[in-house]
């Protein structure tokens, strides 16, 4: 029995206009299951026999469409960890994502995502799981610094694609602020100015080696780095714990490190 894979942006507006596309793809074809039809975010290394491969072309009031019914049918909480699922870096992400919403769609339910005895559930938690953690890091370990111009400039080397999710809370608490977080993985800034709404840019030309920062920004960085050495109990230092709580990929973009 053939199977159709339909090949989607690596992106949560892709993802989402792919699950659209697998809707309208299953009913104009008379498919008789979900089941035949898969999502990917890129070409497989090696296509399968008996497998017709489709390209999607990234629609923003499609994936529109998709997000107002689910949170409209299956919650805003629901709908956070999917979408979690699909900024992440998981190859499986889109397919897991896609069978999830169809389930949790059919059945009406709203806590589709805690059904772990499912697979593509299943795999949707790993995904979300692992995005949610690292957000959860970088909202801790983010280090800002201060630029001659007085803006703040940060830079992670993130995983998943979780810049859209760490902006609003950063845009929360220094909303009075100019302030820029550089994401090397996905070459991508948050940009945010004082009092107004942030933005994503992608793509832009950049130097970081160009960078000036504050003069006072050394001082600043020394004196914190010595706050962190005066609190520390020398008896007490347990490394193993330490990485356990403050993984190493983190500390490259700390000063304190």
């Amino acid at each position: 029995m053939e199977e159709y894979i339909l090949i989607c942006e690596d992106s949560m507006e892709g993802i989402l206009t792919g699950v659209y596309e697998a809707y309208q793809f299953k009913k104009e074809n008379g498919i008789e299951s979900h089941d035949r039809i898969h999502l990917a975010v890129r070409e497989p290394d090696m296509q399968r026999l008996f497998t017709q491969y489709i390209h999607v072309q990234t629609d923003h009031e499609k994936a529109g469409k998709v997000t107002d019914t689910m949170v409209r049918q299956l919650g805003n909480e629901t709908w956070y960890r999917i979408s979690m699922a699909m900024v992440s870096c998981f190859e499986d992400k889109a397919d897991a994502v896609y069978h999830t919403i169809v389930l949790g769609l059919r059945q009406r339910d709203r806590n589709i995502t805690d059904r772990l005895q499912e697979d593509c559930v299943q795999r949707t938690f790993k995904c979300a799981r692992a995005a949610d953690n690292e957000l959860c890091h970088l909202k801790q370990f983010l280090r800002f610094s201060e630029l001659q111009n007085g803006m703040l400039y940060a830079k992670i080397d993130a995983k998943h694609h979780v810049l859209p999710f760490l902006m609003p809370h950063f845009a929360d608490r220094l909303p009075a602020d100019n302030f820029v977080i550089y994401d090397a993985e996905t070459q991508t800034f948050g940009l945010h100015a004082s009092f107004k709404k942030w933005y994503l840019i992608q793509g832009a030309a950049f130097d970081e080696e160009g960078i000036v920062y504050a003069e006072a920004e050394e001082v600043y960085r020394n004196l914190f780095r010595r706050f962190c050495d005066s609190i520390a109990i020398e008896a007490r230092i347990n490394p193993k714990l330490q990485m356990n709580m403050l993984p190493l990929r983190f500390r490259p973009n700390m000063v304190e490190f």
